[in-house]
């Protein structure tokens, strides 16, 4: 049955993958690239310093909503995964090294869709009489369509967002820490699992407020320990750093030089590999990270677009990079396991069940050659842990803000959605890998099909902000 729904789900991926999110995810990153003249290149200083002149670890309980920082810091433990170790080892393997260069344009474009994604977040948030904020893409969506039209859109937008952050993006967190604990500690996956849901459940008590005050201390401490790691990495290794950068530029272009068939389907597979998993990692352009953006207390919405365009850099050009950096320098050149490997040879050492390498070992391997696999192992494990558990923090909160929006606010509802959460976080530390990925995978396109409609339609509003012409209402 596994199997069954696996071919299934793969396959329905691969043609949405291929030949709508691609187009979808460029198209919507140059419209806003034009629109806004550039926002993440023009603001990128002003981004900078709002975010790395005002950190704070502790920002405090704020009277409503939270600060721009525990936003960003919310919203970045959402972009910063699985899919910023895992993710982009499954890409390269398959895809080539130069699946990291069109990672990289996918996120430079979406920058500028992640900077109106923000923006409309904070112009369309609504506050109740308690002082309590909400916001999201539901609600430019209906701001976009006042209709049935626009009714139907951020109902399936909500239900998808549910499906794929609250309940299978979370599986593929805990399945991650399960596999690397396993891996580096022997630890049982159920042994992982109950801890994780005891922990989850703590923090989800809580609220945004826990959320947000455990996220603004996690993500700078795991951001720094893995960006440290992979520095010692990259310095023992750093005779080969050359030869890895010239491999990511000529494979973006030539991967059936590496991974065999021709050009045309190679660099297809290098480009739908670069895309989906540079959606899965920086979120741009899939509408998770808006409901935390929303939550943010600042003067206009502006200001949070060029903070939320910092979380794409960092995520992207800075801890995946890294990631990608460390893989391929200590396993394509050198000594490195697929070092001088190609076609038929590549395609056995990197899939199928007799793989030497694959998505969920890459890292380790690559950390192992250099630290030892005793500690290479722990080190990603670790990390692992860190992003994976972070990234269900906010998750789980992006996906009880659309139960509340589709039951109005219902305590039962949301009693429900939690009680299923913590169910999918334990069963996702017993499935197997692939599966859980597929469908995650799956529902995330679904959730980026309504949103891109909505921000473009919405186009002019954001174009408005770039200028500094719309104020905090």
């Amino acid at each position: 049955m596994e199997a069954a729904i696996l071919k299934v789900v793969a396959t329905i991926n691969s043609y949405l993958a291929d030949y709508i999110l691609i187009f979808l995810l460029i198209g919507t990153g140059l419209i806003f690239t034009i629109k806004t003249r550039f926002v993440q290149i023009r603001c990128f200083g002003e981004g900078m310093k709002k975010v790395f002149g005002n950190i704070k670890l502790r920002g405090g309980k704020q009277e409503g909503g939270l600060s721009s920082f525990q936003a960003l810091a919310t919203a970045i433990a959402a972009q910063v995964g699985t899919g910023n170790i895992v993710g982009a080892s499954g890409a390269i393997l398959v895809g080539g090294p130069g699946a990291i260069f069109w990672m990289w344009i996918i996120a430079f474009l979406g920058m500028a869709t992640i900077y109106a994604e923000a923006v409309l977040a904070q112009e369309t948030r609504v506050c109740d009489d308690n002082g309590n904020i909400s916001g999201g893409p539901v609600y430019y969506i209906r701001k976009a369509f006042p209709n049935g039209f626009g009714k139907f859109l951020s109902g399936f937008f909500s239900v998808a967002t549910i499906l794929a952050l609250g309940f299978m993006g979370c599986m593929v967190q805990s399945n991650s820490i399960a596999e690397s604990c396993n891996t580096a500690l022997g630890i049982p996956g159920w042994v992982v699992g109950l801890a994780l849901v005891a922990v989850s459940a703590f923090i989800f008590l809580g609220g945004i407020q826990r959320i947000a005050s455990v996220t603004e201390k996690m993500v700078p401490v795991m951001a720094c320990l893995f960006l440290l790691g992979g520095l010692v990495i990259l310095v023992a290794r750093i005779q080969y750093v050359p030869q890895t950068i010239g491999m990511i530029f000529s494979y973006a272009f030539t991967p059936n030089a590496l991974i065999g068939g021709g050009i045309g389907y190679a660099l297809k597979t290098a480009i739908s590999q670069g895309a989906k998993r540079g959606l899965f990692s920086n979120e741009a352009g899939m509408g998770s990270t808006p409901h935390a953006h929303a939550m943010a207390n600042v003067a206009k919405p502006h200001d949070q677009g060029v903070v939320a365009m910092i979380g794409v850099f960092i995520d992207t050009f800075v801890v995946l990079t890294m990631t990608a950096l460390v893989v391929i320098t200590c396993l394509y050149t050198g000594d490195g396991v697929l070092a001088g490997l190609t076609g038929e040879a590549y395609a056995a050492a990197t899939s199928g069940a007799a793989a030497v390498v694959s998505k969920t070992n890459a890292m380790q391997l690559a950390a192992g050659s250099v630290f030892g696999s005793g500690i290479g192992s722990t080190f990603v494990a670790v990390c692992l842990l860190f992003f994976a558990f972070s990234t269900i923090l906010s998750w789980n909160f992006f996906g009880k803000v659309n139960v509340e929006f589709l039951s109005n606010k219902s305590k039962v509802a949301v009693v429900i959605y939690s009680v299923a959460a913590i169910g999918f976080i334990f069963l996702g530390t017993l499935l197997k890998n692939d599966l859980v990925w597929e469908l995650t995978d799956f529902f995330n396109y679904l959730m980026v099909l309504p949103n891109a409609i909505a921000l473009i339609a919405l186009s002019s509003v954001v174009a408005k902000a770039s200028k500094g012409k719309a104020e905090k209402k």
